[in-house]
């Protein structure tokens, strides 16, 4: 069965979660051919370890705190910040607190 995503048009209800962030699951909101959107739900202390995106990507914190690491340096994201990444630059996030982060991705598929 397949998952489904926002279709054009459609609102999206990206609000922070409050007390239903750990009952809650990470999901894809909009998935296209060169565009991919996601909700990252991470509760206290997981982590999402060294990777890279297939495309330039945003990470928008949208609640909680995460620890972030890229380009050599560990910043701090709290709920408001938001971060730039070029294509297949390395990167990790740790939940300092539980968090949930919108990451927009702009696919280099053929």
């Amino acid at each position: 069965m397949a998952i489904p995503h926002a279709t054009p048009g459609e609102l999206i209800d990206i609000r922070p979660l409050g007390a239903n962030l750990r009952q809650t699951s990470s999901s894809t909101l909009i998935r296209e051919k060169h565009l991919e959107v996601f909700r990252l739900v991470l509760p206290a202390g997981k982590a999402a370890s060294d990777h890279k995106a297939a495309g330039a990507i945003t990470i928008q914190c949208l609640e909680g705190m995460v620890e972030f690491e890229a380009h050599g340096r560990t910043q701090t994201m709290q709920a408001g910040s938001l971060v730039y990444l070029a294509d297949a630059e390395p990167h990790a996030v740790k939940a300092l607190a539980d968090a949930s982060l919108l990451i927009t991705v702009l696919l280099r598929r053929e």
